[in-house]
């Protein structure tokens, strides 16, 4: 069975082909970075635009690059949601066009499901169950999962998510868009302890998150410095990134560690667009290692949207039966826990 992936949450489209005995086949994927680098962020309107003008190119070269042809590909995958609703409605129409014309199976993923299944793509994925942290922009959850379609939601992000928060922290030191991965670039030349920034509701029982007061933290001691000295430098700049980066990756493996206590479990896996974060991913590899666990990770370039994620995650449902009539329908808030088991 050869399945086609499309992703278009957001800002990136993705296009893909997983193959059931040869695994990925194609993966080509196009990032709008520059087009939304001028607004410091993403233009809902324009995401949607350039996912119409740069679909059918890609469709094109994830064929050619698998040496396949239209009649090859067993069925269509395509994320639903959540997503930003315009961009899900290009993709899902295009996907649902294409599975009507091929005569073909199609279904509609969710992006969360795709990102936490990103490691079965590894050469050693992991095995159920395990603990799934889910870092992005858009969401930060931990989730138990036993299998797929069978989550447990045990905490997420009561305010932002830690991406947003990377993001918009980024945004106030003056850095380019997109801004976390800038912002852990210049951390990496920050003083340790010049300043002390909280660990979010580490201080009482339960896993859920909360990373807004960490903005205004940032805010405030980017004030405070600008008060003292008259400027903020390059180092304190580069400070400020340190010990927010340092509060966010500590706060999230509080969590992890509760999470893992509370399950029993051993095995840790990570997704999402955090999770190329270098610091968190040392961090949890320390550690699981205290824990006499595993972290398990996507590649790097299966952090990001990804269109690889959607084809596997459809290729799970679409062996086992499950589709989707003719109706586009797109989710743009979608919780996991409502998926069907497989």
């Amino acid at each position: 069975m050869r399945i086609l992936g499309i992703e278009t949450s957001c800002d990136e489209t993705g296009v893909a082909i997983y193959d059931e005995e040869k695994g990925l086949i194609a993966n080509q994927l196009h990032t709008q970075i520059a087009l939304h680098a001028d607004y410091g962020g993403v233009v809902p309107e324009l995401a949607s635009r350039d996912h119409i003008r740069k679909l059918a190119p890609l469709l094109q070269a994830a064929l050619q690059e698998a040496n396949l042809t239209a009649k090859d590909i067993d069925g269509v995958a395509y994320t639903s949601g959540p997503g930003l609703v315009g961009a899900l409605l290009v993709g899902s129409t295009v996907a649902r066009s294409l599975a009507y014309a091929w005569n073909i199976p199609a279904i509609g993923v969710h992006h969360m499901e795709g990102h936490l299944l990103a490691p079965m793509l590894e050469e050693n994925p992991p095995h159920f169950p395990f603990v799934a942290l889910l870092v992005s922009g858009g969401h930060t959850q931990l989730v138990r999962v036993d299998g797929v379609g069978r989550y447990e939601l045990l905490g997420e992000s009561i305010d932002d998510a830690a991406g947003e928060a990377f993001d918009k922290t980024a945004k106030l030191l003056g850095l380019d868009y997109p801004g976390g991965a800038a912002l852990a670039r210049l951390a990496s030349n920050g003083t340790p302890n010049r300043f002390a920034f909280p660990r979010p509701m580490t201080d009482r029982p339960g896993l859920d998150f909360s990373f807004s007061g960490l903005k205004t933290f940032a805010a405030n001691t980017f004030h405070q410095v600008m008060q003292e000295e008259g400027e903020l430098t390059e180092q304190s700049k580069a400070d400020i990134a340190y010990a927010f980066q340092e509060a966010v990756v500590d706060t999230l493996a509080i969590k992890c560690k509760r999470a893992l206590k509370q399950t029993g479990l051993k095995r840790l896996v990570i997704a999402g667009g955090v999770s190329a974060n270098k610091q968190l991913r040392q961090t949890l590899a320390e550690l699981m290692q205290q824990l006499g666990g595993k972290v398990y990770y996507p590649q790097p370039q299966f952090c990001t949207d990804n269109g690889a994620m959607i084809a596997y995650a459809g290729f799970l449902r679409l062996k086992q039966g499950q589709q989707q009539d003719l109706a586009i329908e797109v989710r743009p808030r979608w919780a996991m826990t409502e998926l069907t088991a497989v």
